[in-house]
């Protein structure tokens, strides 16, 4: 097999380390592009290709996390992972915990741990390396990789969300909460909503978003029915779409263009929380990208009785 081959098998993996480090498809694929190009030039076959190409891809991604941190402590609003629709490497065995791993939840979580930490726990944690792979990836001894794998693990648990562990009722509510979402349906979502349901959104100051959120089952539903029946009006498409391993959905204009995307954490037969991705900077990745401002505008011209 030649090193092209052997690359392209393990670019899945590598993509899907890179994304959970950097919770950024762009970068991920930049990371994944710059680790071939050091393959390509490195003169000697390594004994495993696959440790070499995950330490690569892991050291590149501590970089340009390094260099990440400053701008999204300048960045306007909440900062969210770029949406992802699906990960590219599949394990059928490990897939409920690749899934969760994905979650805008964990990958949230992850933004509180420094680099290492958080290139140990994904490799570690996530993946499966064994610690001194671990070791060689991040150029720390096997000893300082258990600590900060403990360190690392600590936060997630602390802050871990659970998720609703059955994948069918999970996807049937996701189901109602939609069609109730299309219907305007204001009671109908509400029955769907934790009494603390969240809404929160990332627009990085280049798209409306409702300030700082909107909190509680009732406002969230009311907020909702009143975003759906104009965003209707004017031919907006909901097209329900797993993301991150989770429902959600793309919010499409009359021409196709992505206007947002909706991720949903659901527990205990209730929607806990509910993500808007509104950056389009976020949203090129998926598709050509409509104009939200422009959407809004004409979607409040359209309000009207009824």
């Amino acid at each position: 097999m030649s090193r092209a081959e052997e690359f392209e098998e393990l670019r899945p993996l590598l993509f899907s380390i890179a994304y959970r480090i950097l919770g950024s498809v762009s970068e991920a694929e930049d990371a994944v592009q710059e680790t071939w190009l050091r393959y390509e030039a490195s003169p000697a076959q390594p004994r495993s290709t696959k440790a070499f190409l995950a330490a690569t891809v892991s050291r590149i991604s501590i970089d340009v996390l390094r260099s990440a941190r400053v701008r999204r402590e300048e960045y306007s609003g909440r900062w969210f992972p770029e949406p992802l629709l699906a990960d590219p490497y599949a394990d059928p065995e490990r897939s409920a915990e690749l899934a969760d791993s994905l979650s805008m939840a964990a990958l949230l979580l992850l933004e509180r741990l420094s680099p290492l930490e958080r290139a140990v726990f994904v490799l570690r944690e996530v993946f499966g390396f064994g610690f001194g792979e671990v070791a060689t990836a991040v150029g720390r001894s096997e000893v300082a990789c258990r600590q900060l794998a403990v360190r690392a693990r600590r936060h997630m648990n602390d802050g871990r969300a659970r998720f609703e562990a059955d994948r069918r009722e999970r996807d049937e509510l996701a189901g109602r909460f939609f069609h109730a979402f299309r219907e305007g349906d204001v009671d109908g979502l509400r029955v769907l909503l934790a009494g603390d349901v969240r809404m929160v959104g990332d627009s990085g100051g280049k798209a409306p978003l409702w300030g700082d959120g909107v909190f509680g089952a009732g406002n969230v539903a009311r907020t909702l029915a009143a975003i759906a029946t104009p965003f209707a009006r004017i031919g907006g498409v909901v097209e329900p779409h797993e993301m991150n391993g989770q429902p959600g959905a793309i919010f499409r204009d009359r021409d196709g263009k992505i206007v947002n995307t909706l991720t949903l954490d659901i527990l205990d037969g209730q929607v806990q929380a509910i993500r808007a991705m509104l950056n389009p900077e976020k949203l090129r990745h998926l598709g050509p990208v409509a104009d939200a401002w422009a959407v809004v505008r004409e979607a409040n011209r359209a309000r009207g009785p009824g």
